[in-house]
């Protein structure tokens, strides 16, 4: 399966102040997580960030805030996206399939992911952007992705699948700017 440029969706999840420096990787994960949403920008991809109770964790990283709008942002509780009615109304109605990135792997990511799976929704976990604070966990729920049928990719194959094709505008601009 493919990922349809025309009904998916960029989901940040919980990349926020207080706990991003805890991840381990970090810096990789946000630069990253960075290349996508601008990618996603780019070929005008819809891009949904998560916060996990922000008074206490913090708001999402600056360096993603000031790449979208604040009304990208989706405020939780529940470790899941889909668990939280706020962000699972507009999770439901507008997208069927889902690019992930984000933190933590094993908590908020996977319990997100497979709740979209269940409700019959393709998810995508982008495996270089995504953390854990411990390896171990991430390497775990990665391993549990596969078991649920969720696929794991890469950025690039996340792009070219929503470019589809070589030769246009587009291609060309990601291209020279982000696959070098």
């Amino acid at each position: 399966m493919l990922i349809n440029p025309h009904n998916s969706c960029l989901l940040v999840i919980d990349i926020q102040e207080r706990m991003h420096p805890v991840i381990d990787q970090a810096d990789a994960l946000l630069t990253h997580a960075i290349w996508l949403i601008e990618v996603a920008q780019t070929l005008s991809i819809p891009t949904l960030i998560s916060e996990q109770y922000p008074k206490g964790l913090g708001h999402t990283v600056s360096d993603i805030q000031s790449l979208l709008p604040a009304s990208s942002v989706m405020e939780k509780i529940h470790f899941s996206c889909v668990a939280d009615e706020g962000c699972s109304r507009l999770l439901d109605e507008r997208f069927d399939q889902f690019v992930i990135v984000g933190a933590e792997t094993h908590v908020c990511v996977l319990q997100t992911a497979i709740e979209l799976k269940m409700r019959g929704k393709d998810v995508f976990i982008v495996e270089e952007a995504v953390g854990s604070r411990n390896p171990r966990d991430k390497a775990l729920a990665l391993e549990r992705f596969r078991q649920c049928g969720i696929f794991i990719v890469s950025r690039e194959m996340v792009a070219f699948e929503w470019m589809r094709k070589a030769g246009t505008d587009q291609f060309r601009h990601v291209s020279k700017t982000f696959i070098r």
